[in-house]
């Protein structure tokens, strides 16, 4: 496919990485052009200088070819504008990113139909979900619900007295016959990422991500030695968009919010919307500030800050002052190794989000999941009839080694896949994958 990236920030960079690494024909356009050279040294793709709401600009980056445009700026009225422009031209599919609610409501019904966006990104709204996730799974660096919530995938790293670590696979998968619970889907040791089979040893540290029935999940975050309470009083440290969103749905379940933020406007305006946010205006570095926040009773801190650098020095002062959970925001994906290092439990960029959304469409599956450490993925995909899958077991599929199936879910029901499951139309599976096995495993389904 011929793809057009409008925008080289945070996430435009990252979606087309992504779409150029899986050989895509990428172009990328932005106005900054300093941003475009930094953006040409690091990625295979085609750069142009300039705005995507410009014709002339959207055809120098090959709009007459083009099968999709992605608007991914900052800037929601440029990004519908591109859409717009694009569908004029012919492009077949495009994809916006949003992020005023304004835009995304009823009334605004008229304006995104009008763009022919064919599909919406909000970074925003996609990250405090996944901060929810984690925090429903303390401990966890990772959550993804899949098959409609009937499935999670867990990521996270072995500890040292975690009951699988030390355990062969064939060793875990004997212990808990006939009936698996879940299964270890992927595993990232150092620098390397693998799929791996039965004689694979599970090592302390190792980041593991698994698939297992939503009804086992307990049980799963015991083996891996995570098990915690879920926090009942969580601090925001920023109070952006997303941090909105999270202490209003957090608020609504019970938990105890206290949001901190810079701004002095942003506080008020915070403090008179949020009724049952207690709303603290300052520097999320203050540590007079935190002391009175009394973050070392936190279950959870989440830094949301656009300033990384900030985000990480607030998490370690809060992790070494006896807060139980860390998540920190990260806009540099060169802070990975480091947060990891110093102990915060939990790193989440914007780009994923987005890139997850915009991989889901250009593939034509029900779901993707990428993460920040490791190339693994995990897909939704569904068993079409008269497929190679269709009556076939998992055994007798000859899935690529860099691919497995963990999951099923037929009529509602879950479980977890073994070479002898039988696989059947419209039965919709897990898949773990390296990106390069994605379409040789996708042609057994399609």
């Amino acid at each position: 496919m011929h793809i057009i990236v409008v925008g080289a920030g945070e996430v435009g960079s990252y979606v087309a990485d992504r779409l150029s690494r899986e050989g895509h024909d990428v172009a990328v356009i932005d106005v900054d052009e300093a941003r475009l050279q930094q953006v040409a040294q690091d990625l295979d793709v085609l750069t142009v200088a300039g705005s995507g709401t410009h014709p002339a600009t959207l055809r120098q980056a090959g709009l007459e070819r083009c099968d999709l445009v992605v608007a991914a700026t900052s800037d929601d009225e440029v990004n519908l504008v591109t859409s717009m422009i694009a569908k004029q031209g012919g492009v077949e599919s495009t994809i916006v990113r949003i992020e005023a609610p304004e835009l995304m409501s009823d009334e605004a019904e008229e304006v995104l139909k009008a763009s022919g966006a064919d599909l919406v990104i909000d970074p925003d709204s996609e990250t405090a979900k996944k901060v929810l996730d984690i925090l429903e799974y303390p401990g966890a660096s990772e959550v993804a619900s899949m098959l409609r919530g009937e499935v999670v995938v867990i990521g996270a790293r072995l500890s040292d007295d975690a009951p699988l670590a030390g355990m062969r696979l064939s060793e875990v998968a004997a212990r808990y016959e006939p009936e698996w619970q879940f299964l270890v889907g992927a595993i990232t040791r150092g620098d390397e990422t693998i799929i791996p089979r039965g004689d694979q040893m599970l090592e302390a540290h190792d980041l593991l991500r698994v698939v297992c029935r939503r009804s086992a999940r307990r049980e799963i975050v015991e083996l891996l030695g995570l098990a915690r309470d879920i926090p009942k009083r969580i601090i925001l440290l920023g109070g952006g968009r997303t941090a909105f969103m999270l202490a209003d749905k957090l608020s609504a379940r019970g938990a105890e919010v206290v949001l901190i933020e810079r701004n002095p406007g942003r506080a008020r305006f915070l403090a008179e919307r949020l009724d049952h946010v207690l709303v603290l205006q300052g520097e999320i570095t203050d540590v007079s500030l935190l002391i009175e926040a009394r973050i070392e009773q936190a279950g959870a801190v989440v830094a949301l800050t656009g300033e990384d650098h900030a985000n990480v020095l607030a998490c370690l002062y809060a992790k070494m002052s006896g807060a139980q959970e860390t998540v920190a925001v990260t806009h540099n994906l060169q802070y990975l190794k480091l947060l990891d290092e110093i102990g915060i439990d939990s790193a989440i960029s914007p780009r994923t989000a987005s890139a997850n959304g915009v991989l889901q469409f250009v593939r034509g599956v029900a779901q993707v999941q990428t993460f920040l450490t490791g190339d693994a993925e995990v897909l939704e995909f569904e068993v079409a009839d008269g497929s190679v899958a269709d009556g076939a077991t998992v055994a007798e599929l000859n899935l690529p080694k860099e691919a497995l199936i963990g999951a099923i879910v037929r009529d509602g029901k879950a479980q977890i896949a073994r070479g002898r499951s039988s696989l059947r139309k419209h039965d919709h599976l897990v898949l773990f994958a390296m990106p390069q096995a994605v379409d040789e495993a996708a042609r057994l389904f399609a």
